[in-house]
């Protein structure tokens, strides 16, 4: 793969199409027969995106903005796209009152009635949405919290209890112009927090985990139940990612899982016991600096993860080996010094091959990805940044 991207300019994004595919059969597998809805924002490039989506099994897109999924279903990509998050899109809530199709295919995200309030400001006339009424998803916390005052998960949704869930769907089915269609609840604390290891840490995920899972298994359970006595039978109960497959899919409430990282494989990913995703993604950076013998300087390499900032949200240098960041200067914006005896051997313009630590966020610095299969490059598909839409 290496040999077949020598000729690129630099920097570059290279997707090992080859990786995906392995990578897409083990979801597949892990998911045991339950749709996988693909998380756009782990993957921010649309040719990514249909390629999955031609994959039996993978059904339908979770979004992450308003405008993004207008602009997926435009392109003819997805047309059962489901926003992961609310949104305050005060221009994008007008595009979407004013197209019936696009009504049909967008679902939008809720988690209380100032929601409701919002979409009432900005969508017009409910009697306009009769035709095609605006699809809505709760979003409903999956968080544990196992005493008073301590919340282990996601700060999502004030919407947590059954009871919660009913009012709140009931509110919906009230509104004129609006349709519920589905319920969300993402259990961040188990899919996306490896367990790997035998630290006492390590040990402490896996209980806090298993715990958490029975107690999921029931809430959400009763909270599906609460919603649909509440306001009708729903399309679809999503639930988990990438690293909650097997228990997210062993619930009966659920009826898909939600999957983008697992596609690519950033590093955050390396430290599960259930699974190993091959990695499939990766930016290169050229050598433009010398500054000691040991040491060399590539161009850019600030891509740091989001969340809490630690080491684990830094990009790994991983080819040549044996290369690390200078303790004192780390990822620069513009430039990153690199130490180690592999530096030694680098001359000027040579590739440093580095893997993000979250996957969707090093689309964000390209135009385009290259995309290597066969050990040949077949393709480049342009990014949302490469094709100027940078949803935010």
């Amino acid at each position: 793969m290496r040999a077949a991207v020598a000729g690129e300019a630099l920097p570059a994004l290279v997707v090992d199409l080859d990786a995906v595919d392995a990578n897409l059969d083990d979801l597949l597998r892990r998911a045991g027969g339950t749709p996988i809805r693909v998380a756009s924002k782990s993957l921010r490039i649309p040719g990514l995106i249909a390629h999955v989506l031609a994959r039996p099994g993978f059904a339908g897109v979770l979004g992450y903005t308003l405008s993004e999924a207008l602009d997926l279903f435009r392109a003819g990509i997805s047309a059962d796209i489901v926003v992961a998050y609310p949104t305050a899109d005060a221009a994008g809530l007008a595009e979407l009152a004013a197209d019936p199709a696009a009504r049909a295919a967008i679902t939008l995200m809720v988690d209380c009635v100032e929601h409701l309030d919002l979409l009432a400001r900005h969508l017009g006339d409910p009697a306009a949405l009769a035709d095609a009424p605006v699809r809505i998803c709760l979003d409903v916390d999956a968080s544990w919290r196992p005493l008073p005052g301590v919340h282990v998960g996601t700060l999502r949704s004030p919407t947590r209890t059954p009871a919660q869930a009913a009012a709140l769907a009931r509110a919906v089915a009230a509104a004129p112009g609006l349709h519920l269609v589905g319920v969300m609840m993402y259990e961040g604390h188990i899919a996306g927090v490896g367990d790997r290891g035998s630290s006492a840490r390590a040990r402490g995920i896996r209980l806090m985990q298993r715990l958490s899972r029975r107690e999921l298994a029931r809430r959400r359970g009763r909270v599906v139940a609460a919603v649909e006595a509440a306001a009708g039978a729903l399309e679809f109960v999503n639930g988990g990612g990438t690293g909650s497959l097997e228990s997210t899919c062993a619930e009966a409430a659920v009826t898909e899982a939600a999957a983008g990282s697992g596609v690519v494989a950033p590093t955050l990913f390396d430290g599960y016991r259930a699974f190993a995703p091959t990695p499939a993604e990766w930016f290169v950076l050229p050598v433009v600096r010398r500054p000691a013998p040991r040491t060399v300087t590539v161009a850019g390499g600030g891509r740091i993860a989001s969340g809490p900032a630690g080491a684990d949200r830094l990009p790994r240098p991983v080819w040549p080996e044996g290369l690390a960041y200078a303790a004192a200067e780390g990822p620069g914006e513009v430039q990153t010094p690199l130490t180690g005896a592999a530096a030694a051997r680098l001359a000027l313009g040579d590739p440093v091959w580095f893997r993000h630590a979250k996957a969707g966020e090093a689309a964000e610095h390209a135009n385009e990805a290259v995309v290597v299969a066969g050990g040949r490059v077949i393709d480049r598909w342009p990014t949302y940044r490469g094709e100027g839409r940078i949803h935010a």
